[in-house]
């Protein structure tokens, strides 16, 4: 039986996008043993996933290189066939390097590439090339006849759609309102006008990470008389990709949540602040809408990823954007 191993160890969102290459090579190889190394805390992301081997995980937060250099023994015991490094970072060079698999493929950009099997170009798009993280990844394996590219693929348990089954007895529209980055987070008073002029039959939810819940509460403290729950910390990742799939509407930033709706193929409303959808991370389900400042602005896009602040103080790319905007997905 072939064996096969996919390293994805950057965040939720990413390893989310890594999906659709797991669904390409089980295509590719439907006998084969594919297996995924994560970081701590994105293993939950596959339980119960109907076709993968094995998820391995190395723990950066505690003992980061100790834990390393486990890792690399465990993959170099499990004898792989065929190993695809995603990341362009320099540890997982090195994983992949030292793993002992027969064949590796990665990214040119990563610093240990030159002693892959394979290297592989990694463009970023622009104005002239637009290519979407899966259409990047894809290319690691393109080269193979029988390769097809496939979107991201959660796959929710029946025990996940048990467990927010309890949330779905009227119409509801979830919101993730949170970003690891401030320039790329749809900001507090703007959820709130928008969350106020949703019209009334909808309940909302609030989604995301423990960590997101006081940005919650801060939007629901400016609310009038609006129907919502609180859910960030409550939900692990496959019951929230449950939940946004019988969602009538998500509205997301230019972050994970958005991955997740395209890995169910959830309605999706996608607001993007200081990035760009060229860079290439947009949303793929099929009812998905862009919204985004609708008068160029000089500063736009001030980086490929987001900043902890407006360089600039006044954030016009989010602020700019009006209800008028965000509401139309609703009247499709």
């Amino acid at each position: 039986m072939q064996k096969i191993l996919v390293i994805q160890t950057a965040f939720i969102g990413d390893v989310v996008l890594a999906t659709g290459l797991l669904e390409s090579l089980h295509v590719q190889y439907p006998e084969a043993a594919i297996d995924i190394l994560v970081r701590k805390g994105n293993e939950a992301m596959f339980h119960q996933h109907p076709f993968l081997h094995e998820v391995l995980v190395w723990n950066k937060k505690k003992k980061k290189y100790t834990h390393l250099f486990q890792i690399i023994q465990l993959i170099r015991s499990r004898k792989y066939d065929q190993l695809i490094n995603i990341q362009r970072f320099a540890a997982t060079g090195l994983i992949s390097f030292l793993s002992g698999a027969k064949e590796t493929i990665g990214f040119d950009k990563n610093p240990f590439s030159i002693f892959f099997s394979r290297r592989v170009k990694h463009i970023i798009s622009n104005g002239d090339i637009v290519l979407h993280e899966i259409e990047r990844n894809f290319q690691l394996i393109a080269s193979s006849s029988n390769a097809v590219l496939a979107k991201p693929k959660l796959y929710p348990s029946q025990s996940d759609k048990d467990a927010i089954a309890k949330y779905t007895d009227q119409p509801f529209i979830c919101i993730a309102p949170a970003s690891v980055w401030f320039t790329k987070q749809f900001p507090v008073n703007k959820w709130i006008e928008l969350i106020n002029v949703i019209p009334k039959q909808y309940k909302i939810y609030l989604l995301g990470a423990p960590s997101d819940k006081g940005i919650c509460e801060n939007i629901t403290s400016g609310l009038i008389d609006v129907n919502t729950e609180i859910l960030a910390g409550k939900l692990n990742f496959l019951e929230s990709a449950a939940l946004m799939k019988q969602a009538v509407m998500n509205y997301v930033n230019d972050s994970a949540p958005m991955h997740f709706a395209s890995a169910v193929n959830a309605p999706v409303t996608a607001i993007y602040c200081s990035t760009i959808p060229a860079f290439g991370y947009g949303p793929l389900s099929t009812l998905s809408t862009i919204v985004e400042v609708a008068e160029p602005l000089p500063c736009r896009p001030c980086g490929l990823h987001g900043k902890k602040s407006c360089p600039l103080l006044h954030f016009d790319c989010a602020q700019k954007i009006t209800n008028l905007q965000l509401l139309a997905p609703l009247a499709k």
